[in-house]
């Protein structure tokens, strides 16, 4: 049977995080020389955007409009990995990956490809990624940035939540809390705690409702009960460049009820003429066959 997918022309490119963490993407370039390129964040879970059939299929949509692609694995691919920084080696993939650390790599993507040119730049952030958009923003407000896409962000802490169930769930972050304290924070977490493998570290850090990770608390409103003290949805609320919130509609990940969580973001962010949210049409949470339409609603959004 012949390869259907688009294989369209790319550049491996390496470079640096800003702590010095050796990193690695994909640059996809169109014909005609541009200034304008999207960086893709991927999620979590074991994610890799050389594994993706998206990746392709993303570059040549992007690359027929004219705008250059540049996916790439941030320190969270895959499962668990061994990372070099200059001669040192490091514990990365997502089970032990602190999502604050996003900042770093992002800066050092975007300082890949002001190097190269480019002075247009839209952040697209898909699943975790999305999280990360956010944090990116809320940590560094004055970046060279000019939009954010943000695809299908998701509530991880909630799903833990309902997982565990309430009760549970504050045992198993106290236990968390303890384990790094003790300096065990780099031992993983039993598989009945949690579905994907995780440190203690990371569990912390994903599930802490005060934490950095918390940022589409949904599962918080749709219960009425509140997990920590810090404000919900504060990480998106002080967005002032342009930004996209895109979910689809068969989304897996939001409890059943896209409307209702989209409707949630809405409410906490309010009316903001820089935001723009939107339901995808029988798009699930990886956009999955409907790579053409999603950056087609991008790119009309951009331009």
């Amino acid at each position: 049977m012949p390869h259907l997918l688009p294989e369209p022309p790319a550049r491996l490119v390496r470079f640096e995080a800003t702590d010095n963490l050796e990193l690695v993407g994909l640059l996809y370039e169109p014909k005609r020389p541009t200034k304008r390129a999207a960086i893709f964040l991927h999620g979590t879970g074991g994610a890799s955007i050389f594994d993706s059939k998206r990746t392709n299929v993303l570059a040549a949509e992007f690359l027929g409009n004219g705008i250059a692609y540049f996916p790439f694995n941030n320190r969270g691919a895959h499962v668990t990995r061994r990372l070099r920084a200059r001669g040192r080696s490091v514990q990365g993939g997502s089970a032990h990956e602190l999502i604050r650390d996003c900042v770093k790599d992002i800066d050092g993507a975007l300082r890949e490809l002001r190097r190269r040119g480019y002075t247009d730049i839209t952040l697209i952030g898909h699943s975790t990624g999305a999280n990360k958009v956010a944090l990116y923003d809320f940590y560094k407000p004055r970046n060279t940035v000019k939009r954010y896409v943000l695809l299908a962000g998701g509530d991880d802490t909630g799903m833990a939540l309902a997982h565990l169930g309430e009760r549970r769930f504050r045992t198993t972050l106290q236990k968390a809390r303890d384990m790094v304290k003790a300096k065990r924070g780099d031992e993983l977490v039993p598989s009945a705690l949690s579905p994907m493998p995780l440190s203690w570290r990371s569990f912390l850090d994903m599930n802490n409702p005060d934490g950095d990770y918390n940022v589409f608390p949904f599962l918080e409103v749709m219960r009425n009960i509140r997990l920590g003290r810090r404000p919900r949805f504060r990480h998106v609320k002080q967005l002032r460049k342009p930004a996209l919130f895109l979910y689809g509609e068969r989304d897996e990940f939001c409890y059943d009820d896209v409307p209702r969580c989209v409707a949630i973001l809405a409410e906490a962010i309010g009316p903001k003429p820089n935001v723009e949210l939107a339901i995808l049409a029988g798009a699930d949470h990886g956009f999955s066959g409907k790579e053409a339409e999603l950056v087609e609603t991008i790119v009309n959004w951009m331009v």
